[in-house]
């Protein structure tokens, strides 16, 4: 597998980008094997800057729902293209996408817009913050909103501060969750919730309804908000809110990635509750309001309520983890799958410094398939049975080769320094 060109821009970056990877600080946990750089996609495939060409089970970390480069959203990109995109005002593409979101999404009685999950999930505290009068908000140990200072996994350029008023709990412990309630007091602001808890390394975990339940009733009763981060899952669960399905509504909600089938575009949703809040906050950007996302949007949502994507990616899903496991087993490996089948996390059993789902991945992408070894992963729309019978063989192949590669697997040094070496 030729990888000279991926070579040659790892060491051009390096001179001129912090690390060589800015933005993408994961590339530096994974395979040596993996490319860093791609030059192009389409449908549910992407190709390398060395020509190489994958099956892809990350849909760019979640934002191609419907697969690269779908003809009908670029259509409608390129119409407003031709009009215009970032304007010294919106178009009034603005109050189009919001009333469609609003109608969409069943807790929603406005939207803001801007453009990075990390921008909506601050802007959701900051406004849970202006409309209660108190700092404290509640998060799920683990769990990630971004990369601000007051959510980033990396402790680097953070002080005590930007964290002075976050409290912790454990996702789908209510015992824990009440005693944070009881501990902020009359000082809580929110709690944030994940549609499902998706923290990478681990196995997943869908929400509890006694656990989302409860959080609602804690907010009603303190006059907190409560929050739900919809950015990696929204619209890959359902075609409104994800919690929906429990009987529980969010005061507000974060969206982004994959709203616009790949588009730069994110929002933020609330309640009347909120609304006050909401319009006393501070939140700008420069292209927070550029057109051309928006119109990708509005394509993306009317095929997200008018096409079978959802089934089509579950079906696959189904399809995908079933093979597996019986791929796996016949070559005498144990896998543990977790969260739903369109976003799937695959862990190898007993393998705690991840050297054989290291490898396994080397091994899937010799054979033309990305998948992930610690990140939970996605399904696109644009993948099809054959796509997964392709995949399927790939794995048969790949389990094969791991396993006369196993007695000589040597853990990946980062992950030594942050587990352990075992």
């Amino acid at each position: 597998m030729n990888r000279s060109a991926d070579e040659a821009l790892r060491a051009r970056a390096l001179k001129v980008i912090p690390n060589g990877m800015y933005g993408h600080e994961s590339t530096r946990l994974l395979p040596a094997l993996y490319p860093q750089f791609f030059s192009k996609a389409e449908g549910a495939y992407i190709w390398d800057a060395d020509g190489n060409r994958y099956l892809d089970f990350m849909c760019a970390y979640g934002p191609s729902l419907l697969g690269y480069r779908d003809e009908r959203v670029e259509a409608a990109a390129r119409a407003q293209t031709a009009l215009g995109d970032t304007l010294t005002g919106p178009s009034p593409l603005l109050v189009d996408l919001a009333e469609t979101l609003v109608e969409m999404v069943d807790h929603a009685d406005w939207a803001i817009f801007c453009k990075n999950g990390t921008d909506a999930t601050t802007m959701a505290m900051s406004v849970a913050r202006a409309q209660t009068g108190r700092k404290v908000v509640l998060l799920a140990a683990g769990a990630y909103h971004g990369a601000a200072p007051w959510c980033t996994p990396i402790p680097a350029g953070v002080v005590p501060e930007d964290r002075a008023h976050l409290r912790y709990y454990t996702y789908n412990d209510v015992e824990s969750l009440e005693k944070a309630v009881t501990e902020a007091g009359d000082d809580l602001a929110a709690i944030f919730a994940s549609p499902f808890k998706h923290d990478a390394f681990i196995d997943q975990e869908l929400p509890d309804p006694a656990y989302a339940r409860r959080a609602r009733e804690l907010c009603d009763a303190a006059g907190a908000k409560l929050i739900v981060d919809e950015v990696r899952a929204g619209f890959r669960l359902a075609r409104g809110s994800s919690w929906t399905s429990l009987g529980v509504q969010p005061d507000l909600s974060a969206w982004g990635k994959c709203f616009a089938n790949g588009h730069p575009i994110s929002a933020l949703l609330g309640n009347d509750s909120c609304r006050d809040g909401a319009g006393q906050i501070y939140a700008t950007g420069s292209f927070w309001l550029s057109a051309v996302p928006m119109a990708a949007a509005i394509e993306t949502l009317r095929i997200i309520r008018e096409t079978d994507y959802l089934e089509h990616t579950v079906h696959l899903g189904n399809r995908w983890r079933e093979g597996l496991d019986a791929a796996a087993a016949r070559h005498g490996y144990a896998l543990r799958q977790s969260g739903p089948v369109q976003m799937p996390q695959i862990l190898f059993a007993e393998d705690p410094d991840f050297r054989t789902g290291y490898a396994w991945g080397e091994e899937m992408l010799k054979r033309g398939v990305y998948v992930h070894p610690w990140h939970n992963m996605f399904l696109c729309a644009a993948m099809t049975d054959a796509d997964i019978d392709f995949a399927l063989e790939a794995a048969e192949a790949a389990f094969a080769a791991l396993k006369a590669r196993q007695p000589s697997l040597e853990p990946h040094p980062v992950l030594v320094a942050m587990f352990g070496a075992h």
